[in-house]
């Protein structure tokens, strides 16, 4: 292993917030509550993001914003994350976040493909629009700035574009840098790619050794296609990116930060046994109901127990009897019945 290769590994600074590894978890929709979130900080993870809160829900005070927003004991350090569409609105919604929460950065969401999102003038559409995520970015930095008593980077997760032809990732990342983004994090993927294809890490490439040369100081953090650790230590060697962020790769493997970490540090990772990986999800799903009740939680962890057995030996059989379970006492059956020690 490399003296290079050693290095990866590394503290990661967003304005005057520092952080001890460059090992994040991305916000993502559906998943990262803070159940899941602290299962991801025990596992290692550097730094963790909320999925997508609603400014519009959230000054409204409408759904469960709140909830999203909620931090797990374990978590020294975390961002929440904003959508919507008028600057004005989400810097109230940024200001309504720092009275509520102890949120360590906001970040702006400018890049999620989903329809019913973009529609609105939010997420990825604002990677189309430079301008306006420039002037969404000034408008909650200043807002966030006149907060007395607290210093929160503000920072922005874009798309590489709108489509193949439609890149724009270079001014809108410029835009939010000089509107006062303290971090830029590129998805290289277009919205008409949505979560198909593959990423672009070239783009990624090139967008760090620009903002490294243009704004020394400011990082940039790298998502898409992070499914393995191998593949991490790859995209920080081959792009020169600053950190990582796991979203899909991170769902039912916390544990890939763990063996990421293991494997920058020393050039190797060992696997996770089954017994592990059940016994995690049963923790979530204890979490997640004492945050959210029984049955949502239930209902919510069908999917999160199929993906921690992805893999394992009898897994296909599992997933049959686990999405049946509507109560923790059905888990609890179901587990043991297959073998698996649960505890309290």
């Amino acid at each position: 292993m490399s003296i290079e290769e050693r290095s990866l590994y590394h503290p990661v600074r967003i304005g005057a917030l520092e952080l001890p590894g460059n090992l994040f978890l991305a916000p993502v929709a559906g998943y990262s509550d803070r159940a899941f979130r602290s299962l991801c900080v025990e596992c290692g993870a550097s730094f963790t993001y909320t999925e997508m809160v609603s400014s519009e829900a959230l000054v409204r005070s409408s759904g469960r914003t709140g909830t999203l927003m909620l931090r797990a004991p374990n978590e020294t350090r975390y961002a929440v994350q904003l959508f919507g569409s008028e600057p004005e609105r989400v810097a109230d919604a940024a200001r309504i976040v720092l009275e509520t929460t102890t949120a360590d950065c906001i970040d702006i969401n400018a890049g999620c493909p989903v329809p019913k999102i973009w529609k609105t003038g939010a997420g990825s559409a604002l990677t189309r629009d430079p301008e306006r995520l420039g002037r969404m970015v000034r408008t909650v930095v200043q807002t966030v700035s006149s907060c007395q008593d607290r210093n929160v980077p503000v920072t922005v997760k874009i798309r590489s574009g709108w489509e193949e032809h439609r890149l724009t990732w270079k001014e809108a990342a410029l835009a939010a840098i000089e509107a006062g983004a303290a971090a830029v994090t590129l998805h290289p993927r277009t919205k008409a790619q949505g979560y198909e294809g593959t990423s672009r890490w070239d783009l990624l490439a090139e967008l760090s050794d620009l903002v490294h040369t243009t704004h020394p100081g400011i990082p940039v953090f790298g998502s898409g296609d992070l499914f393995t650790p191998e593949s991490a230590r790859d995209m920080l060697s081959r792009t020169g990116c600053d950190a990582v962020m796991f979203a899909r790769g991170a769902m039912g493997n916390p544990f890939i930060f763990t063996q990421t970490k293991a494997l920058l540090q020393t050039g190797s990772c060992s696997g996770v046994s089954p017994q592990i990986r059940m016994n995690a999800g049963w923790r979530e799903l204890l979490q997640l109901a004492a945050d959210s009740g029984e049955p949502v939680a239930c209902r919510e962890m069908r999917k999160r127990f199929s993906a921690y057995s992805k893999g394992i030996e009898g897994g296909a059989l599992l997933r049959t009897e686990l999405v049946r379970a509507s109560t923790i006492a059905d888990y609890r059956r179901i587990l043991e019945a297959f073998g698996f020690t649960v505890r309290e």
